[in-house]
């Protein structure tokens, strides 16, 4: 049994008992038969009483099912119902999203039940769907020129890193969902990107990493627009609006800063 099945199944145990627990449930790589020696443990705690938000409650219930090392809320990834772990005995990295059971219906995925008191848990997803979010074609489209015009504008004030850093958010949140929607896969980021992305995909997503070289950086952000345009022509619907001026006149204004950073 692999540690992060170990830490369940304790962790399962010892809320068995708690009033204020309702069930525990397990998602992410659990569930889909991904888990390997580096992954995390994604649980969902679902209470009786609305726990998020009091940051003492969440870690008294974190503090019961380990050796708590450290934890923190996920406000930074939009989720402050998540407490970001690390224990010790063994080294796991353990996310616990706390959740009311009404709060259980709205979910991105099935989690594996652990823990069900009275199939509460069991009847909830029986009688709900789950659903994964997928990119907003529209919502791309509406920012992506304006993002395209901004990093340029760090590269030709020299701000190397802050266009680096614009060139990789454009991998992970425009670029690597595509084409994961396009190979059938649920879009996740760059999560497992080397393993389920084909060679051709992978290889222009290599080709957006960039040295900290203004003409590197210039052409690995011609290559992010190169792919989006791609990509837009194979997946989005006919009733996209296209904002052709803005794209115009910041493809522009890249041209010119790229031949200023040469």
């Amino acid at each position: 049994m692999m540690i992060q099945q170990q830490f369940a199944k304790s962790a399962a145990a010892l809320l068995r008992n708690d009033p204020g627990v309702i069930g525990l449930a397990a998602g992410g790589s659990w569930i889909h038969k991904e888990m390997d020696p580096y992954s995390d443990l994604d649980l969902v705690l679902v209470t009786r009483e609305k726990v998020a938000g009091n940051k003492s409650a969440m870690l008294a219930y974190a503090a019961k099912l380990g050796q708590l090392l450290n934890a923190f809320t996920g406000e930074h990834v939009g989720e402050p119902r998540l407490l970001i772990c690390l224990y010790d005995d063994p080294l796991l990295h353990v996310d616990i999203k706390f959740v009311t059971l009404p709060e259980f219906h709205d979910r991105v995925e099935d989690p594996e039940i652990l823990l069900d008191k009275d199939a509460a848990l069991a009847g909830v997803i029986s009688a709900t769907t789950a659903v994964w979010p997928y990119p907003d074609y529209q919502w791309l489209e509406d920012r992506i020129w304006t993002w395209v015009h901004y990093i340029a504008t760090k590269m030709g004030r020299g701000e190397y890193f802050e266009a680096l850093d614009g060139v990789g958010f454009l991998r992970a949140r425009v670029l690597a969902p595509l084409m994961q929607v396009k190979n059938g896969i649920r879009p996740k980021a760059l999560r497992k990107v080397e393993k389920e992305l084909p060679a051709a995909d992978m290889d222009d997503l290599i080709a957006t990493v960039a040295d900290y070289d203004p003409a590197a950086i210039s052409e690995a952000l011609l290559h992010c627009v190169r792919i989006y345009k791609a990509l837009r022509a194979q997946l989005f619907p006919a009733d996209i609006t296209f904002h052709t001026a803005s794209e115009l006149r910041s493809m522009a204004y890249l041209q010119e800063v790229s031949a200023m950073v040469q």
